[in-house]
Formats: structure tokens, C-alpha cells, sequence
């Protein structure tokens, strides 16, 4: 048997499964009908039975690695104990986020290294020539005249308050973020482009930073509030390429039920960084443009980080059984 064969017959059964277990995760079993209940069961065991047919014939498939998936997935469903099931908001934040960060982790990955790529070339663009940056960001004059001035314009952020400042700057981060996430839905381009212009604007900045001995003042401000900030853009921008991905390349199941899947993991990355983001936003308006020391600032960088990432990786980790 072909193995083009084996998952034409079959895919129609994996894909019913998959829409199963989403409905589950959402809302434990008691979201299921009772056919339901019995079908994924039924479903479980089938493609245990298909993973390990993919195993014996078609060894080095990628079919092998989606079975594995989707058993696991299904595993978790039809064994979990209904006393470990919390109310939906308790268990998004105990398990779905993180395990959907670490499910997901090569988008993340990918993201990275498209803001960073541009970061990097602006930052050493700029370094060797300032007047530069403008060609590669347009209208960033002005910030390149007040780094040159030593200027510290974050300052005034606090000039209405800080309260309505930290609102403000949430706002914005959303914005780029919900940006970075929305853009996946063109094939990821706009996405890709929302990560590369910011990575771009931050090199820039840097770049010029660096040259006009600005870098203390500049870090000085960002570090706080960067780590998390930065962070979550990052994860945005992954989950926007997750739905670019599934429509360009929908892999073994059809374009609208690979994009489906991939919304649903892409929403629950995106509602955790929207609330990140609000403490980021916090932390820019308060502490960032304040006058504590840089060692405090430094501190709270490091510290939001560890938590943000101690979370991300091993919060929701299924207890290994004797």
C-alpha cells in the first residue's frame, strides 16, 4: 500500500479526531455529547492502531510525526482525570498557554530571527554612519537628533501621569502585537513585515545609541520593561506565521481544517500576550523612564524574564506516573 493511499483513506478520521480533542481542551468533557465521548475513544484507538501501521511501512514519513501528535494529544483527553479539570480560565493559564508555547516553539523561533536579522543590520548600519538610519526607517530623524543631543525623551512620558501613560503604551504594544498576529492570515507577509520594520526601528535606534555614546542612557530605559515586551511581540509574531504556514502548507489533513487548528493555537497564545503585555506596559510607564538606579532596573529586567520563561517552559507539564 501507497502511503498517499493510506492517508487518503484515513485522514478523514485523523481530522475528526483533531476537532474532538479542540472541542475537549476547550471545555473539558463535559463540552462533548455523549456520541462524542464514545466517538473520541473509538477515534483514539484507531489512530493508535494507524500510528503504529505509519511505523512498520512508512518509517521516516512525516505521517509518522503528525500520528505521533495527534495520539498524544488524544492520549491526554481520553486519560485525563476529571478532578484535575479546573474552571476554563484557571486551567488556560495553568496548562493551555504554556503548553501551546512549547508545542509551537519553532514559529516562535522563526519569529526571533526575523526581527533580530533586521535588528542586527540596523544597529551596525547606523553604528558606522547615524545619518543612515533614516534611509532605513523613515522619519526616525528626529529620534536620532535627540539621541545625538542626549536627550532622554522617555522622560516625558510622565508628563500626564504615569497611569495614563502605562495605558497608553499598552495600547500601542497590543497594537503591534494583535498587527503581528492579524498579518498571518495574508500568507504571513504582513506579519513578517511588522516583525522586520520593528526590528529594524530598535537596531536603528541602538545603532545610533552606540555611536553618540547613548547606550547607557537608552538600555537604562528599555531594560525593564524589554525583556517581557519583546518577548511577547516575538510570540505574536509566531502565532501570525502559524496561520500563514497552515495556509500555505496545510501538510496532511485540508487547507481549512489546518487553518482552523492553527487559529485555535494561535488565540491562546495571543490572548496570554495581550495580558504580558499589560504588564509590560505597567512596568514601561512606572519604572522605566523613573530614576532608579540602573542595577534595580536591571533586576527587574532579569527577574520578569526568568518568571516569564520558567512559566512558558515548565509550567503544565504532566506529572510522570509510577
Amino acid at each position: 500500500m501507497l502511503v498517499e493511499d493510506f492517508i487518503n483513506r484515513r485522514k478523514a478520521s485523523w481530522e475528526r479526531l483533531s476537532t474532538i480533542i479542540e472541542r475537549s481542551r476547550r471545555g473539558g468533557l463535559a463540552a462533548l455529547e455523549d456520541e462524542e465521548i464514545a466517538e473520541l475513544g473509538r477515534l483514539y484507538r484507531s489512530a493508535t492502531s494507524d500510528l503504529a501501521i505509519a511505523r512498520r511501512d512508512f518509517s521516516g514519513h512525516r505521517v509518522v510525526d503528525y500520528l505521533n501528535g495527534l495520539v498524544a494529544r488524544a492520549h491526554a483527553e481520553v486519560y485525563q482525570r476529571r478532578a484535575d479539570r479546573s474552571s476554563g480560565l484557571v486551567r488556560y493559564f495553568a496548562t493551555d498557554l504554556p503548553r501551546t508555547f512549547r508545542e509551537t516553539w519553532v514559529y516562535s523561533l522563526a519569529s526571533l530571527l526575523m526581527f533580530l536579522i533586521p535588528a542586527l543590520i540596523g544597529f551596525f548600519v547606523t553604528l558606522n554612519d547615524p545619518p543612515s538610519g533614516s534611509l532605513l526607517i523613515p522619519g526616525v530623524e528626529e529620534v536620532i537628533n535627540d539621541i545625538r543631543a542626549g536627550r532622554e525623551w522617555w522622560k516625558s512620558i510622565n508628563d500626564d501621569g504615569r497611569a495614563a501613560s502605562a495605558a497608553l503604551i499598552t495600547t500601542n504594544n497590543i497594537r503591534v502585537a494583535i498587527l503581528a498576529f492579524a498579518g498571518g492570515v495574508l500568507l504571513g507577509i504582513l506579519t513578517l513585515f511588522v516583525l522586520a520594520q520593528n526590528g529594524l526601528l530598535l537596531g536603528v535606534v541602538a545603532g545610533a545609541a552606540q555611536a553618540y555614546g547613548f547606550s547607557s542612557n537608552l538600555w537604562g530605559f528599555v531594560a525593564a520593561h524589554g525583556v517581557i515586551e519583546l518577548s511577547v511581540i516575538i510570540i505574536a509574531g509566531g502565532a501570525g506565521l502559524q496561520l500563514g504556514w497552515a495556509v500555505a502548507r496545510p501538510g496532511l489533513i485540508t487547507r481549512r481544517t489546518a487553518l482552523v487548528l492553527a487559529a485555535r493555537r494561535a488565540v491562546r497564545l495571543i490572548l496570554g500576550c495581550a495580558l504580558l503585555l499589560v504588564v509590560a506596559g505597567v512596568i514601561e510607564g512606572f519604572i522605566s523612564p523613573s530614576d532608579l538606579p540602573l542595577t534595580v532596573k536591571l533586576a527587574v529586567a532579569v527577574l520578569s524574564g526568568a518568571a516569564l520563561y520558567a512559566y512558558l517552559l515548565l509550567a503544565g507539564r504532566e506529572r510522570k506516573r509510577d
